[in-house]
């Protein structure tokens, strides 16, 4: 049975996940307004992660016996002043994510919930990934700066990413 303050925050996750994937479907759509859509690709896949972690927190809630609540999502953001202003707002969602997940890691161990620290260990590595990928892009969007055919060479390799979802596992 999970316990009431972990489903409580579990469903707090939940809903920060739904909220991840509404924001970078709105990070897409800018960069369709631009006619960047490899940069829209890019964050159409992030979308699909996004909606893939929160369909595990909410079937790791059910499979202990939680209740899974949905609650209201805020509005995104919707403009940016640049690509580089975008994957600088990405990466500091992504640590904001990082530091949630922690969070629950910390709560998990005072709670003595053993089986969530143990399906939270998942998100844990994730989240490395995440941080990763979205600092590689920022990186190079650095390293071009205003430079026009650069952004759109970046756009061309953004483009290719494809999503593969993790194989099936517990809470999947």
């Amino acid at each position: 049975m999970l316990p009431k303050k972990m489903d409580d925050a579990l469903n707090t996750q939940l809903n920060a996940e739904i909220y991840s994937a509404y924001l970078y479907t709105s990070m897409a759509a800018y960069f369709e307004s631009l006619n960047l859509t490899g940069f829209s690709n890019w964050m159409k896949i992030q979308t699909q992660e996004e909606l893939f972690h929160a369909q595990k927190f909410y079937n790791y809630i059910n499979e202990r016996g939680g209740r899974v609540i949905m609650q209201a999502i805020d509005k995104p953001e919707t403009d940016w002043d640049s690509t580089l202003d975008v994957f600088e707002f990405t990466y500091k969602h992504e640590q904001k994510v990082t530091s949630l997940i922690n969070d629950l890691v910390e709560l998990a161990r005072t709670e003595k919930d053993n089986a969530t620290y143990n399906f939270l260990q998942w998100f844990i590595s994730e989240q490395v990934e995440e941080e990763a990928s979205v600092d590689a892009v920022l990186q190079k969007l650095k390293m071009i700066g205003d430079f026009g055919p650069g952004t759109f060479m970046i756009d061309q390799e953004l483009g290719k990413r494809v999503f593969t979802p993790p194989a099936a596992e517990s809470g999947a």
